[in-house]
């Protein structure tokens, strides 16, 4: 086997050791014949043996030394496959052929390639070079023009429904006349000139337009099939009516090795699977219709005012900074911030919640949402790709677009299913012929098994209810960014929630002022050193302190030496003196006297009061104790949870007797406080290494490392960009209701993934031996199942894929 060599970019090198190191550890790689790294450059070449490592392990390797590799991410349609082998064949072609692609990943129920390469060493063009050739189309993605990309998809769908009505219109216009006169003859209706040899000319003239056009695609895949060393579901369908054809010719040419032609046999089976095949695609669309649906919301113009003059212009050409004017009715065109007017927009399609929200100057309104009953001016702060919708359509496609762990058995059995037919077809024949002695019986019967055996149910079962499910949580406002998060949600059995803007509004504020001792004044001159020394922090404590005193109108100082202790306090100079504020807990570690202070302590936070110590010069002045009050949802939701069988856990930096009194409230099970942003991943690794499968729900930044070490973590999606990222599944409305919903969502998909497998293999393990004749001897049996005919598995192979697929749409009805 030849050597491959790539070129690989790295980024995050800083010296000439780095770029050793690299060339070490990838010189270690089993499979690695040579490698050197150039650090100027900041590129690797790479000599491996492909036999023995992939491109996506050498991209690992480096990613574990420590450096990081550029990746891209590309979308785009492919068209012309017709079975989920067609789709691992694309996959492979993909991986293997062309140099620079990580990782490609093909749905074949959306229709849709998803490529992770690296750019400068491949780009689309490349990739649908390789995807023809390996016989498929594919369409390019237009650059910037997602409009333009999104119709010519959907011009492309349109077309194959089309073309498939085409096909089937023409195949039932010869096959209904053949079918009928070949019927009639068979149970003697027509008379002796039916038995007439020009009789039988005429079947060969009705079948061979349905043979050769409505059939002409499984020919076409069946060789692209072959070709690329795999066998899909054209194969079966060609050879099956190929050989009542052609064996129907034979008889045509020959008429001394016998009569009875099956040219009604080929033609029917042809028909009826360009029927389930024309029904499937038409029905395979509803699933990735909340795709459509969301793009629906974009309008596709905006109304920018230049000059004071209002201007309708295409969205594309929308900028940041641009002021717009949205009409009472229409959508927001992009996300932004309102300048002037107010009104309520429905924001349901985006969040899920079915209430308008009230929007005033300075308020943020994201694109797509729709308009009131108020005229709005707005500034644009985020367009294209970069809007909230944009990034809610890509997290839908790239969930829908990717393989849940359960997909992996259906795959390794369809990749070995259709070889496994034709032998045991061949076999089939093989026996009855020799056992039976009748040829033409064993002919039937090597069709029916090959026509039966179509893996398309086994292909769609997952795909479909993946985006059916994923479609249905977009619609309600919960994302998820994988399937496997979807999958996994489905066998969690704790819940652990964040306190602080999660169970609560995380919007706290001062409710007491307690002054300790007579260093200072009164509860203002405590307020204004507190918040003063408060100025320079980013925590939401700190954040109310301050809008408190400057609510009351006091003139704060600026801070000096301004220190934040993560999780503590913080300590500045104020005035020349050094105050201290943070836990009560923070100052017993520094070894000051906090008793006199601690019975006030204790009853503010049996009140359920963060609270807050106050020092000057290392002596205890005062007490700033916060609410933060627990969401109107929050009670409601942890009771649905317990509904699940969960069991709910909260986890907060606060103290303990705080975190008791908020989780009374609300009816958490258990509560773990006191605990530092920094350990907060490690108490999620505790419960999980006691056994439990641990889904976690924050918003903070200092929620992103637990969110990361769950086995599902769910994000506020009104929460920092930061834990966003690390979540799996985000929850766009910020209620805490969601959490219930996305595991019953991710419950009811996985029953309907698992009823879509059963039904699959319950079908081919069931049927396949019937077509082969294995109920023959039960002579109490029906004719028809004893001597099942080609039609009949025909009609029964197109069923069971529009069953796989309409049990997926049933996610859709779902609340």
């Amino acid at each position: 086997m030849p050597l491959s060599n790539i070129q690989i970019p790295i980024t995050g090198m800083s010296c000439a050791n780095c770029a050793a190191n690299i060339e070490r550890n990838l010189k270690k790689t089993p499979g690695v014949k040579e490698a050197n790294v150039n650090f100027a450059s900041e590129r690797a070449s790479i000599a491996f043996d492909p036999q023995d490592v992939r491109v996506e392990d050498l991209l690992r390797k480096i990613e574990e030394t420590g450096y990081g590799v550029p990746k891209a991410k590309v979308e785009f349609t492919v068209t012309g496959m017709t079975c989920a082998n067609c789709a691992m064949t694309i996959e492979r072609t993909l991986r293997k052929k062309v140099p620079g692609v990580v990782a490609a990943s093909v749905n074949f129920a959306s229709e849709r390639a998803s490529v992770e390469y690296l750019p400068g060493l491949t780009d689309i063009e490349q990739m649908i070079q390789a995807v023809e050739k390996a016989g498929y189309g594919a369409i390019r993605p237009l650059e910037g023009d997602e409009e333009g990309a999104e119709d010519l998809e959907l011009a492309a769908r349109r077309a194959e429904i089309r073309n498939q009505t085409r096909k089937f219109a023409v195949g039932l216009a010869f096959t209904t006349p053949l079918f009928a006169l070949s019927m009639g003859r068979d149970f003697g209706l027509l008379g002796t000139w039916s038995h007439a040899p020009w009789v039988n000319w005429l079947f060969f003239i009705l079948a061979t337009p349905v043979q050769f056009y409505t059939g002409l695609d499984y020919y076409r895949g069946g060789w692209k099939s072959l070709k690329n060393k795999s066998a899909n579901m054209d194969v079966l369908v060609a050879m099956g009516s190929s050989v009542a054809y052609f064996y129907s010719l034979a008889l045509l040419l020959l008429p001394l090795l016998g009569k009875h032609v099956y040219f009604e046999t080929s033609a029917v089976i042809i028909t009826l699977i360009k029927l389930g095949k024309m029904l499937e695609s038409r029905t395979k669309g509803r699933t990735g219709g909340a795709i459509r649906k969301l793009m629906d919301l974009r309008p596709k113009t905006a109304t920018i005012l230049q000059n004071g003059t209002e201007k309708e212009i295409p969205l594309a050409r929308v900028k940041v900074g641009d002021e717009l004017i949205v009409r009472p009715g229409e959508s927001i065109p992009v996300d932004g911030e309102i300048l002037e007017g107010e009104s309520s927009v429905d924001e349901s399609m985006l969040t899920g919640e079915p209430l308008p929200v009230d929007k005033k100057p300075g308020d943020t309104v994201t694109g797509g949402t729709l308009n009131g009953e108020g005229r709005l001016r707005m500034r644009a702060t985020r367009v294209g790709k970069d809007t909230a919708l944009a990034n809610i359509i890509r997290l839908v496609q790239e969930a829908q677009g990717s393989k849940a762990p359960i997909q992996a058995l259906a795959d390794r059995v369809a990749a070995v299913f259709v070889p496994s037919v034709i032998g045991a077809a061949f076999l089939t024949f093989l026996l009855w012929w020799v056992i039976g002695g009748e040829f033409v019986h064993a002919m039937i019967r090597l069709v029916a098994v090959l026509v039966i055996a179509c893996p398309c149910a086994l292909g769609l079962a997952t795909p479909t209810a993946i985006m059916a499910g994923t479609g249905k949580g977009a619609e309600r406002g919960i994302l998820f960014k994988n399937s496997e998060a979807l999958e996994t949600a489905t066998r969690l059995d704790t819940i652990v929630l964040d306190k602080t803007g999660t169970i609560t509004q995380g919007k706290p504020s001062v409710a007491d002022l307690v002054v300790l001792g007579n260093s200072i004044r009164d509860e203002e001159e405590l307020l204004k050193i507190g918040a003063s020394a408060e100025r320079g922090s980013e925590h939401p404590l700190g954040r109310a302190v301050v809008e408190e005193a400057m609510n009351r109108r006091l003139s704060l100082l600026e801070p000096k030496d301004f220190k934040a202790f993560r999780g503590s306090g913080v300590k500045a100079l104020i005035d020349g003196k050094e105050v201290l504020i943070g836990k009560p807990g923070w100052f017993k570690e520094m070894g000051l006297d906090i008793d006199p202070a601690m019975e006030s302590i204790r009853r503010l936070q049996g009140q359920g009061k963060t609270v807050m110590l106050i020092s000057l010069e290392e002596t205890p002045v005062g007490l700033i104790a916060l609410s933060d009050n627990p969401k109107p949802e929050s009670a409601d939701a942890v009771e649905d949870l317990h509904r699940l069988g969960l069991t709910t856990v909260m986890l907060t930096g606060d103290n303990e007797q705080t975190a008791k009194t908020i989780a009374s409230r609300v009816r958490v099970d258990e509560v773990v406080a006191e605990v530092r942003p920094e350990d907060k991943a490690a108490k999620i690794k505790d419960l999980q290494g006691r056994g439990k499968r641990v889904g976690m729900v924050g918003d903070g930044l200092n929620d992103a490392p637990a969110l990361a070490q769950a086995d599902v973590g769910f994000a506020i999606g009104t929460g920092t960009d930061v834990a966003i990222e690390s979540g799996d599944v985000i929850l766009a409305s910020g209620s805490l209701k969601g959490i219930p919903k996305a595991i019953h969502l991710s419950r009811a998909t996985m029953r309907t993934i698992r009823q879509n497998l059963f039904w699959a293999f319950f079908y081919n393990i069931i049927l396949i031996p019937v077509a082969a004749g294995a109920l023959y001897p039960l002579a109490f049996l029906p004719r028809f199942l004893r001597e099942l005919h080609p039609i009949l598995a025909a009609l029964a192979m197109a069923v069971s894929s529009i069953t796989v697929v309409s049990n997926s749409l049933r996610l859709y009805r779902g609340r």
